[in-house]
């Protein structure tokens, strides 16, 4: 009976290993977009003077293009059907479709706050948010993977993450004039790590039920980019004048790199979880954030080694918190791991061997 269970732990072993070999390196690309985006952003908020009508450029074009993917492939328009099927039947709650708020929040607070708390500030404000929200929501199952416990090596994961986000910019965290006046939009873009967390979640597991990432993406944009329009609206009656726009067809990318970022993270949700799939793609924000301090400098930009050194930390960190996978504690464990059983196959052979004639 122990080997029956042994070697039905092998397979299952290496198939969780695949998991994660492919899922963290697909979730650290998806990480890479968020630097570029927020620097395109924030670009297009101070042209226009008006970070509201920038977030809803870069919501409004995010729309766009999924609508095009969801008319464009087969599967793209069956899932939105499934989609619809499951809200009316009640088995989507319509309420997962508010996301799309949460969204339109965090392009807010990345477009409103980086200027004035500064990049490095608020990248350790956006992580301790998704860092500790994303334990919380493994525990309570809200991700397609259902539940995950909470282990002394996933909060060590999580803190070494943060510790090491706070290394990688220390460097740029002296010089602050008056830390007491960000405390307010420090717990926004904290609030903003947060939700966003719950936004993947929630995303991840409309994607696990009708089997496709776009239609859940597409209903998050317009829902997103119709909060945006109508905060916008609102916002012109109070004021004069339609700022002019940028001539620079680069300003408007920002909502196709968050396409990619939305949809990768929804589908590695339901595969690696929410806590690794957001620890890797903050790895993926930080070595973003160096290739463009080395390739695309803009003034100030430098790259210094606590940088460097606290993103490997960072990706150590992501190996630390996998370790708990039910499949690869298995490994770990007397009589059970891939080493023991193939251990346990060759005294079965050489004893085979001896009985021989």
């Amino acid at each position: 009976m122990r080997s029956a269970v042994s070697a039905g732990a092998v397979p299952q072993l290496r198939s969780a290993a695949r998991v994660l070999a492919a899922g963290i390196p697909l979730a650290v690309t998806a990480g890479l977009t968020l630097p570029l985006q927020a620097r395109i952003n924030g670009e297009l908020g101070q042209r226009l003077q008006d970070p509201l009508l920038a977030g809803l450029f870069s919501f409004g074009g995010a729309a766009l293009i999924m609508a095009a993917a969801t008319l464009v492939l087969p599967s793209g328009r069956a899932a939105f059907v499934k989609l619809l099927s499951g809200t009316r039947e009640g088995t989507i709650p319509w309420y997962f479709h508010a996301a799309g708020v949460i969204g339109a929040y965090f392009i807010f607070a990345q477009t409103s706050f980086v200027a004035g708390v500064g990049i490095a500030i608020y990248t350790v404000a956006v992580v301790t948010g998704q860092t500790v929200s994303g334990l919380a929501v493994d525990r309570i199952g809200l991700g397609p993977g259902g539940k995950r416990a909470i282990t002394a090596l996933r909060v060590l994961g999580v803190l070494l993450t943060v510790g090491a986000v706070f290394w990688a910019v220390s460097p740029r965290l002296s010089g602050v004039p008056d830390p007491a006046a960000m405390l307010v939009p420090l717990a926004l873009v904290v609030l903003a790590g947060i939700l966003m967390t719950f936004q993947h979640a929630v995303n991840g597991k409309i994607a696990a039920q009708v089997r496709s990432p776009i239609p859940g993406t597409l209903i998050n944009y317009v829902v997103g980019s119709l909060g945006l329009a109508l905060i916008w609206v609102l916002k012109l009656a109070l004021t004069e004048g339609i700022p002019t726009l940028p001539a620079e067809p680069w300003l408007y990318t920002g909502g196709a790199l968050g396409c990619i970022n939305l949809v990768l993270s929804a589908q590695l949700i339901r595969h690696i979880g929410v806590l690794l799939t957001g620890l890797s793609m903050i790895a993926g924000q930080l070595i973003g954030a160096l290739l463009m301090d080395w390739l695309l400098p803009v003034a100030g930009s430098a790259i210094y080694p606590q940088t460097v050194f606290g993103t490997l930390l960072t990706l150590a960190a992501i190996v630390v918190a996998a370790l708990p996978g039910s499949a690869l504690r298995k490994f770990w464990q007397p009589g059970s791991g891939l080493r023991r059983s193939r251990l346990r196959r060759s005294r079965l052979r050489r004893s085979r061997q001896r009985r021989l004639p």
